[in-house]
């Protein structure tokens, strides 16, 4: 606000957050039937979109099976005890961002 005694006049700031980005991708993982398999993947900036993890195109929910993390910038998923049937693509999604290995 700017005030000459006999005007006044007001502007406001308003401050967009930058989008976020992916800083860290997936990474191939090669492991041991009935090892667990750990994918990790970090963004720019913690964001309010749910991010989701897929075995293919199947998506995965943390469970006893699968254990998925969010500290802060860094998300992982932890695949317990892999089996034949758990060879494929992994991917990340957040927003409009992906990471797949």
């Amino acid at each position: 606000t700017c005030d000459t005694g006999d005007q006044q006049t007001t502007a406001a700031v308003h401050l967009k957050e930058p989008a976020a980005t992916i800083v860290e991708r997936l990474k191939d993982v090669a492991t041991y039937e009935r090892e667990d398999a750990v994918f990790e993947c970090r963004l720019s900036q913690e964001t309010d979109q749910d991010a989701q993890w897929f075995l293919g195109d199947v998506p995965l929910q943390s469970n006893e099976m699968n254990e998925i993390r969010v500290q802060g910038t860094h998300h992982s998923l932890i695949l317990r005890k892999v089996t034949l049937e758990d060879c494929g693509s992994i991917t990340f999604k957040v927003g409009q961002l992906s990471s797949a290995a």
